[in-house]
């Protein structure tokens, strides 16, 4: 391709990365997880970001609330929003923690965004017994695995796709999370989707 002179499309475009941070509003939690992005089981590690997608030529965003378990690389709860409320990722955190126990010793790491600053949602961490880590400022390589998520959605069925509007892409974005849960294979899972191997290893 290089040769020919030839551009990949999905590749050739990229959107302003989002930035919830707003400075020290709240509580800003220790880096605990250090970049060590293991877990030996579910519900040990999880990471959550925000990121933003934009529609040409038209003013809206849309907003995309994710929370990652490092074991296995599966999204097990996301919001979508056309703003990047408290809301998006509360009630994206409610919906996650629906499926742990007290015993599982759970860290959830994010950045240093409002959002995880902001007292509702480290009281709910506290009510659950989770421990809250956070990404030291300005530092995209202390939750790389999350921002690696939200790289190849974008690549795999964002960039260079002219949607007619935000309704469209909402419906993609939930199919391509459900399509990555249950069938893309990873090849640090031993070729199976993110589901598969949480459920051939249980």
């Amino acid at each position: 391709m290089r040769q020919e002179g030839l551009l990949c499309a999905k590749f050739k475009t990229r959107s302003r990365k989002y930035s919830s941070y707003k400075g020290q509003v709240g509580k800003v939690a220790p880096n605990l997880v250090n970049r060590n992005f293991k877990a030996k089981k579910p519900n040990k590690l999880w990471l959550t970001d925000v990121t933003e997608f934009r529609i040409k030529g038209n003013e809206k965003r849309l907003y995309l609330s994710p929370i990652l378990d490092v074991y296995n690389s599966e999204i097990i709860s996301y919001t979508l929003s056309h703003r990047p409320t408290i809301k998006l990722t509360n009630t994206m955190l409610e919906e996650a923690t629906k499926r742990i126990e007290e015993s599982d010793d759970l860290v959830i790491h994010s950045d240093q965004g409002f959002h995880y600053q902001h007292s509702s949602w480290s009281s709910r961490l506290s009510k659950l017994n989770i421990t809250q880590s956070m990404s030291r400022k300005g530092n995209c390589l202390d939750n790389s695995p999350m921002e690696n998520f939200f790289g190849i959605l974008k690549q795999e069925m964002y960039y260079g796709v002219e949607f007619k509007n935000y309704e469209e892409l909402r419906k993609e974005i939930e199919s391509y999370i459900k399509w990555y849960n249950e069938d893309r294979i990873k090849a640090k899972l031993n070729g199976m989707s993110p589901i598969d191997y949480r459920l051939h290893s249980a």
